[in-house]
């Protein structure tokens, strides 16, 4: 067996996989996460990346650049120009960033769910009583971003981003495992949530949700890392106009972001749970109507 199997075969244990990636000072591993990857060393930028090739399928041959100044450098890697061409159909939404498909269906009402039998409110997630509303019995769809995967996300559609709210909180795992064990981890986790308005007046909301070593979420229309040193509640008033595929900013590691739509949207024929997705592919198709902008 090689090494990256048995690393591999060994973090698959569920228990040990959880004590190794939660039970540990999640807080303090993440700010050093943030210091170290930034450091701009030859050995220790080569030895990072050689040990994160161990432990994941990194895959670098799509990198706009081959060469990297730091392992922060590399997370964040910007891909060769048109790569990930959005969907020009324009009644799709698309997939905000690479991830594997987690849970997604209807909400019920206000509950949604992270995986099977273990439901968690909008209201919980999204902190805003008028938020909730524009979603209730909407749909979502959760993306998970494996911490080898392209890290910076674009926005779905043509849209206008109204406002953005930083929300504090834990930095836990979201791997399955930690799904698993944790009820409404989403909710536990730093977040922040998006606001958007597509072109024909439908409300679509973005939320990408920190996790362990995690050190940041930036985003290109505001001049402010969004991390556990951002004061907070933090909320930004915003009028950004977007189009489909734009980029809108990066994690600074793996994580989440939680896609919510209105209910009359459908999910597309490939949004399969578990499966790939690229930035750029169909995620939901929308009724078409008449462009109000």
């Amino acid at each position: 067996m090689t090494i990256r199997g048995l690393i591999s075969a060994l973090t698959q244990q569920e228990d040990l996989n959880f004590l190794l990636t939660n039970r540990i000072p999640r807080a303090a591993l993440t700010r050093f996460m943030g210091w170290f990857s930034k450091i701009e060393q030859p050995q220790i930028r080569d030895l990072s990346i050689a040990c994160w090739r161990l432990f994941s399928d990194l895959d670098l041959s799509e990198a706009r650049k081959t060469h990297f100044k730091s392992l922060h450098d590399c997370f964040t890697r910007e891909l060769r120009p048109g790569l990930r061409p959005p969907d020009p159909d324009p009644s799709v939404v698309v997939s905000p960033c690479d991830a594997i498909i987690g849970a997604h269906g209807r909400i019920q009402d206000a509950e949604l769910f992270q995986i099977k039998g273990a439901p968690y409110s909008l209201l919980d997630l999204l902190g805003d009583p008028a938020l909730v509303e524009q979603h209730r019995n909407g749909r979502f769809v959760t993306l998970r971003l494996m911490s080898s995967m392209y890290h910076r996300f674009h926005a779905p559609h043509d849209c206008r981003i109204e406002r953005v709210t930083f929300i504090h909180g834990d930095v836990w795992n979201v791997n399955p495992i930690a799904l698993k064990r944790l009820e409404r981890l989403f909710c536990k986790n730093e977040r922040a949530v998006l606001q958007a308005r597509l072109a024909t007046g439908e409300a679509l909301t973005l939320v990408p949700v920190a996790a362990i070593l995690v050190a940041s979420i930036r985003l290109h229309f505001l001049d402010v890392t969004l991390n556990a040193r951002t004061k907070g509640p933090a909320a930004f008033s915003c009028d950004a106009s977007v189009r489909k595929g734009d980029e809108l900013g990066w994690f600074e590691h793996g994580s989440t972001i939680i896609v919510l739509a209105p209910g009359d949207f459908e999910f597309c024929d490939d949004v399969v749970e578990s499966a790939r997705i690229f930035a750029g592919q169909p995620l939901f198709r929308k009724p078409s109507v008449r462009s109000r902008f």
